[in-house]
């Protein structure tokens, strides 16, 4: 399985925008992409313009099946100058629980 943890900074003046692409893509990814085992959207503790996500695809097949969904274009296409810092995107594989034990 493919697991990415994504951190995104949004400038306050944008994040009701920003945060309207992040759900129209993470709903779509949950309810159209049978390769999308989980995708979750943390707001951080401390700060209110900062953004995780928590997004576990099969493979990498089922994660570049993501990024030609119609919906991906709403999180691809919000404008750079709406984030106060660059994302960063953490790319791994789960130890625990393992694939067969996924759900």
């Amino acid at each position: 399985m493919l697991v990415l943890f994504v951190t995104v900074n949004v400038k306050p003046e944008h994040r009701e925008e920003v945060l309207r692409g992040i759900h129209i893509d993470a709903t779509g990814a949950q309810k159209d992409e049978p390769g999308c085992l989980r995708f979750d959207i943390i707001q951080d503790q401390n700060d209110p313009n900062r953004f995780y996500f928590y997004e576990v695809y099969r493979d990498q097949k089922a994660f570049e099946a993501h990024l030609a969904a119609p919906h991906f274009a709403a999180w691809r296409d919000i404008p750079k100058s709406y984030f106060s810092a660059e994302t960063t995107v953490l790319r791994g594989h789960n130890l625990s629980p393992s694939d067969a034990d996924y759900r």
